[in-house]
């Protein structure tokens, strides 16, 4: 085996960090097993391009730079759900439904609460109100919660205990909650991250069962489906599935056909109504930030493995993320910064419920994060507690911590109906979203990371003219206690303070009545490397009639038109092979008016169906933060190849090569060459091929090229 150059990268940094979801007991309370530990992804081969300027000391000139902002309101992606922003509750909690709780939840604007508590929910027996081996705090039995919810106004999302629980006990609890108490539970989730049960090495998750594998887990969620759904058809089951580019996201065991995610989905897949997913992204507070890039990737990969591995009908799963947090900041500015960029980010992608972890949680390990004091609490609001040695306090019970105010923001930014649009800026510290309203508001959050350094920002519309008078702003800055609100300032230009969140709500400049309805979700059919067919519902007309629909690919933050016509499909061509895609539709009338956007649709195009060359991509083991790679390459042409240079582009700024054999390696950016050894050069014309080999390294969401060229020539992938 001949081996080729090597790549330098980074050097790798391991971590683990607490598993959140066990916390130590209340002050008083029994004690409690340890804490026990989880592996984090480790730290990127490649950091992000984005990573890489939020941990960079800013420039001379950062502060007064302007940064251009883009909101395309016609670039519409998912509308926000009634369910968008929840957080956990927790039976450990004295203080879970206590009226000052509640009422300071729903003046954030929760809408779902999540019961009994992260991986409580695998020892918890709701009948017997009990969770051996756990702190069980007085009223916080499940009809207390309840009473709860409702005065938060919010839905509840259940854990069924998997890790020591049966079937006819979750059949028992859809049973009462929603036959004897008429409570309406609709969401249901089988099991809390069941892959920390040691199937995997680490082990922080009860399981009782001998089998512990991810086909074992899927097997007994079919029976919690068929058992829960017996008794209430209307619920919806949900399945633990891991987050794409953390452990043990790649990981193989035992005897199971792949992975975690791709054996439970094609397992359960057509028993199963929404996935639900965790995400703790590790690391400083500048590179939890940073990582929120990650989102985007993870949730097209996140629904690939449902679409590829569901079986029919897998567009009706949905995707709940029900834990976030972060490991530095988590009471003050970075965790509310990272909570409503990441909230933002999630339901852009469709998820349907967003959960941070958790309300209450206790005092944690002490620090200061950007001049405040830091107490390493998950909760939003304070417990009030101590350490052990007295000698820190928290702020009194239910003080509000950062976080808090995040969520608060979340609330003001969206509500349920909104549509969100894409926006973007161009300095990795400054991140911004948008959302159009109903009534023709258009409200745009504005995220400065940066700790040190304010940043102006000049903001550019499109789809959208402001009025002249000041908008509504809602602004929270490090340390504040509460959010300030105004009316003040431009809609084009303002100036955004270190460490903060800016909420911008803009009233139209012409009030548009009368216009079209939206185009309903679009399909494609027909995909080749080249061209397909977009087809869409049709809309509704309002005061005039409809002239055509347009159709628009998102490149960034701008809109590209890629034809029209007055029917309900289209076909496009000229497309790049190998490239995914997000188009919308909209409804133009015979007035001028024009629709919103559709909702988005994603699809990739294929790699050319004839060619004279072909490879095959492919992974062998796969550690959670690299892998072996195996690549066929094959000369499907009539003449010999003599010599040759194989070329891919990797779709994220965090995939490596580390070293390679049977060629030359080498990457720049995110192009990747291997080029061919004195042993492999000549490849045969009608089928001559040779396999080259490397290490792959991935610090995010493990996205596969889709796109090959042999000396310059695109081929077929295999």
């Amino acid at each position: 085996m001949t081996t080729g150059q090597s790549v330098s990268v980074l050097p790798m940094k391991d971590s683990t960090m607490q598993n959140p979801t066990m916390p130590a007991p209340p002050p008083g309370g029994p004690t409690r097993p340890a804490r026990r530990r989880w592996p984090a992804l480790a730290a990127s081969l490649l950091l992000v391009a984005a990573a890489s300027a939020a941990i960079s000391p800013p420039s001379a000139d950062a502060a007064t730079t302007p940064v251009a902002v883009t909101v395309n309101a016609r670039a519409g992606l998912a509308t926000v759900p009634d369910t968008a922003l929840g957080v956990n509750q927790a039976i450990w909690d004295q203080n879970l439904a206590t009226d000052e709780t509640s009422d300071l939840l729903r003046a954030a604007g929760v809408r779902m609460l999540r019961y009994p508590g992260g991986s409580y929910g695998d020892i918890y027996h709701w009948k017997t109100h009990t969770a051996p081996g756990g702190y069980v705090a007085p009223n916080t039995d499940f009809d207390t919660f309840m009473a709860g919810a409702r005065r938060v106004g919010a839905q509840p999302m259940i854990i069924a205990n998997y890790g020591t629980g049966t079937p006819a006990e979750a059949a028992e609890w859809v049973r009462y909650a929603n036959v004897t108490k008429g409570y309406g539970a609709k969401y249901w989730a089988v099991g809390n991250e069941n892959y920390g049960n040691g199937h995997y090495g680490a082990a922080w998750e009860a399981d009782d069962h001998p089998d512990k594998s991810a086909s074992q887990y899927a097997r007994l969620v079919v029976d919690y489906a068929d058992a829960m759904k017996a008794v209430d058809p209307t619920i919806k089951v949900g399945a633990v599935l891991t987050m794409p580019g953390n452990w043990p996201d790649g990981i193989t065991a035992g005897s199971d056909p792949g992975p975690w995610n791709q054996t439970v989905l094609s397992i359960a897949g057509q028993k199963i109504d929404f996935v639900d997913v965790h995400w703790y992204p590790g690391g400083t507070a500048a590179e939890s930030l940073a990582r929120t890039a990650h989102i985007d990737d993870a949730a097209h990969l996140l629904r690939q493995q449902i679409a590829r591995y569901a079986g029919a009908g897998a567009e009706r799963i949905g995707i709940s993320f029900t834990e976030l947090n972060v490991d530095a900041g988590r009471t003050t500015q970075p965790g509310a910064l990272f909570l409503a960029d990441a909230y933002t980010d999630l339901l852009e992608n469709g998820v349907f419920t967003v959960q941070w972890w958790n309300v209450h949680n206790g005092i944690g390990t002490i620090s200061q994060v950007a001049g405040h004091t830091d107490y390493g609490d998950f909760g939003i609001l304070s417990s009030g507690n101590c350490t052990a040695d007295g000698s820190v306090c928290q702020p009194p019970l239910n003080t509000p911590f950062a976080p808090y105010h995040g969520l608060s923001m979340m609330n003001l930014f969206v509500r349920p109906g909104d549509q969100l649009v894409r926006a973007g800026t161009d300095e990795p510290l400054v991140t911004a979203h948008a959302a159009r309203r109903p009534n023709g508001d258009l409200a745009v959050l504005l995220v400065n990371k940066d700790p040190d350094d304010a940043h102006p920002v000049e903001i550019d519309y499109a789809g959208f003219t402001p009025s002249s008078a000041a908008p509504t702003t809602h602004t929270h800055t490090n340390g504040a206690t509460a959010i300030a609100t105004g009316a003040s300032g431009s809609a084009t230009s303002r100036v955004l303070p270190p460490y903060s969140l800016t909420t911008l709500v803009l009233r139209p400049a012409d009030a548009v009545t009368g216009q079209p309805g939206a185009p309903g979700r679009p399909t494609a059919a027909a995909v080749t490397d080249r061209a397909a067919t977009i087809s869409w519902p049709a809309a509704s007309p309002g005061r005039s009639p409809i002239a055509k629909y347009e159709v628009y690919r998102q490149n960034g933050t701008v809109s590209e038109q890629l034809g029209e016509t007055s029917g309900t499909a289209l076909a496009v061509g000229n497309l790049v092979p190998g490239t995914r895609y997000t188009v919308n539709v909209v409804t133009r009338d015979t007035a001028g008016r024009v629709s919103w956007s559709s909702p988005p649709l994603t699809f990739t195009t294929d790699s050319p169906a004839a060619s004279t060359c072909a490879v095959r991509f492919g992974r062998t083991t796969d550690w959670g933060n690299g892998y072996v790679g195996a690549v066929d390459i094959v000369n499907k042409g009539a003449d010999p190849i003599d010599g040759w240079t194989l070329t891919w582009t990797w779709p994220t700024a965090w995939q490596q090569v580390n070293s390679g054999w049977s060629a030359t390696w080498e990457q720049v950016g995110r192009t990747v060459r291997a080029t061919s050894t004195a042993d492999n050069r000549r490849l045969p014309g009608g089928g001559g091929s040779t396999s080259v080999g490397f290490v792959g390294g991935y610090g995010g969401p493990n996205v596969p090229p889709t796109g090959f060229t042999l000396n310059g020539v695109p081929c077929t992938v295999l």
